[in-house]
């Protein structure tokens, strides 16, 4: 390719200018390269995958944008534990893949040889490398219960490193790798913005060889026509959260690969698995869920976390809480072929688009408030357990949507620019209707966030990285 593309061209809410220097990296060393190019230059740098939270300014940008296009995992071996760990677990496999890897390929490629731990993570969006920087979440799972190491590449002393689980330091929509980019909430660093000190190469992950979970959310059990706690088919979970997600209109719009700059990201997975140990484990994991699985759906205990198991207060007030709590789940039918595999299918592809899919995903956080700010919301807001950013303390996290739609900001809000609107789907996610800048997004998430701190008096921070689009408070 002898030109760059614009940001418009590779995001998935499809707006942002012209790129000064544009890589697409397929090997560790061209990955490697890039990036010490940019940092000896002392250029901006901006490293992506699939471009899906990422909100960049109409403004040509100055710098290097790398995008890893590797695709590759790898399968190591077993994962024993520790001595104290439970003998009775099912067997468990260490898987690396790369940065580039696309996610829900990976999660397809982990619920097709019965590897369980990601399946609720269906559908979003984005790379292996940034799951673990925001530590994604959706239907009671977050990423970070599945790692087991991230290598990061050390901008600093220009040399690799292996950080573990621990020393991620993951949190809600956070990681110390995240949090090296801010200075405080929606505040970028001056030194590591908008691409951290350390850069994911590969996260390794340790996922369970047993074909069934346990749904931990609520909507997804009444998608599923069960209950929270129930053992289900890590299969059948997988195909649920998609039709729930796409009835959202929260998964990626396939019509986006009919551009030339994301072809190259279509690529299946390359898999090492020179031991044969994907079969092998298979044959244990269906040994054990002999032994140990429910030959039908059984409810199991449900432990509550912050990536959204409901607490019993959360449960009590999730009638007026969380948007569609009480309503019907909407479904929509999904590709077989994203189902399977993970990638859009040519006839997906070579459809209309879906604006309601132009979105950085899910735009503002469900803020975490101290117990006694919490208790100044209205009595049927949703409260949850939480623990406040960066302690032990206790605190309340209610959720973003709730408060938009109660400050009057509904499903299909246009703001002063018709060409950016919250989606006609859900109130979380503000969409490109076609022809929208960067700063008619900027200029509607200004008014929600206004609104809603008039309202509330809470300032709602985004969750994608904004390049050159202020949303900070004032």
């Amino acid at each position: 390719m002898s030109v760059s593309p614009r940001f418009a061209d590779i995001t998935t809410i499809g707006v942002g200018g012209a790129i000064a220097h544009f890589v697409e990296a397929h090997s560790r060393d061209e990955f490697i390269n890039a990036v010490c190019f940019a940092d000896d230059e002392k250029l901006p740098l901006l490293v992506i995958g699939g471009g899906s939270n990422l909100l960049i300014s109409d403004e040509n940008f100055p710098g290097v944008v790398v995008r890893d296009a590797r695709h590759a995992i790898h399968v190591l071996g077993s994962d024993s534990g520790d001595a104290n760990s439970d003998s009775h677990a099912a067997p468990a496999l260490t898987i690396r893949a790369d940065a580039g890897v696309r996610w829900d390929a990976f999660v397809a490629f982990a619920v097709s040889h019965g590897l369980s731990g990601i399946e609720a993570l269906s559908g979003i969006p984005g790379t292996v490398g940034a799951s673990v920087v925001q530590n994604i979440g959706a239907y009671g799972q977050e990423v970070s219960t599945s790692v087991k190491e991230v290598e990061v590449w050390d901008r600093k002393t220009t040399s690799t490193k292996h950080l573990t689980a621990s020393e991620m330091g993951f949190g809600y929509r956070m990681s110390a790798l995240k949090e090296s980019m801010y200075t405080a909430p929606a505040q970028p660093a001056d030194r590591y913005f908008p691409t951290p000190r350390y850069i994911v190469l590969s996260v390794t992950f340790t996922l369970s060889c047993q074909s069934y979970g346990v749904v931990n959310y609520s909507q997804l059990a009444r998608a599923l026509n069960s209950e929270v706690g129930v053992h289900m088919p890590i299969e059948q979970m997988r195909r649920m959260v998609l039709r729930v997600r796409a009835g959202k209109g929260m998964v990626e719009d396939a019509t986006r690969y009919k551009n030339q700059w994301m072809r190259t990201l279509l690529q299946p997975i390359d898999v090492d698995d020179a031991d044969n140990l994907l079969a092998s484990f298979k044959l244990s994991a269906q040994d054990y869920q002999s032994a140990n699985s429910p030959a039908a759906p059984q409810k199991t205990g449900v432990v509550s976390e912050s990536a959204g198991r409901e607490s019993a207060v959360g449960e009590a007030r999730e009638g007026a809480g969380r948007e569609g709590a009480l309503a019907d789940v909407k479904l929509e039918d999904v590709d077989e072929q994203l189902v399977v595999s993970g990638i859009p299918s040519s006839v997906e592809i070579s459809g209309q688009p879906t604006y309601d899919r132009h979105s950085c995903g899910s735009f503002f956080m469900n803020p975490i408030l101290s117990v006694e700010d919490a208790e100044k919301l209205p009595e049927d807001a949703p409260h949850f357990a939480a623990s406040m950013p960066g302690t032990e303390e206790e605190g309340v996290k209610t959720s973003a949507a709730w408060l938009i739609d109660h400050a009057g900001f509904h499903k299909g809000f246009t703001g002063t620019a018709p060409q950016a609107s919250l989606s006609t789907l859900h109130t979380l996610a503000l969409t490109n209707r076609g022809e929208a800048s960067s700063e008619d997004v900027r200029s509607l998430a200004r008014i929600i966030q206004e609104g809603v701190q008039k309202r509330f008096g809470i300032w709602l921070v985004p969750e994608p990285v904004c390049v050159g689009v202020d949303l900070a408070q004032d």
